[in-house]
């Protein structure tokens, strides 16, 4: 008996979203232990983790206008993670290189949220009643 379909999809999702966060974690263990770093290091943990919670907890959304909620939760933590990043890149906290590939990563999660849901809001409409 083969997974759903959308299922293997979703248990990749749930893995990248997990390993983004687990990635994030790492970077702010190596930002300095200075008043901003410590700052940046508090947020960047809260909404990374924040995205692969929030996406585990949209694949067990009660209805689709429940899924398209918590996916705009995941694209706004996703987002923020972004902005942190660039924030880390901008007042020279770290080298460029070592965040360059997390938030490639993180603008490709936030343009596979955005689109998700897109498309959840639009099939939702299709139905009369939630299902």
């Amino acid at each position: 008996m083969g997974a759903k379909p959308g299922q293997a999809k979703e248990n990749d999702l749930k893995k990248r979203t997990k390993a983004f966060a687990h990635r994030c974690v790492k970077l702010c263990l190596a930002l300095p232990k200075t008043d901003l770093g410590r700052h940046i290091r508090r947020q960047l943990i809260r909404c990374s983790t924040s995205v692969a919670s929030n996406y585990r907890a949209a694949c067990v959304a009660q209805s689709r206008a429940d899924f398209a909620s918590k996916l705009s939760i995941v694209t706004e933590e996703v987002d923020e993670s972004c902005f942190w990043m660039e924030f880390i890149i901008e007042e020279e906290l770290l080298n460029e290189r070592q965040v360059t590939d997390l938030l490639k990563e993180g603008g490709e999660l936030t343009a596979i949220f955005v689109k998700s849901r897109i498309t959840a809001k639009d099939r939702s409409s299709e139905f009369t009643k939630e299902d």
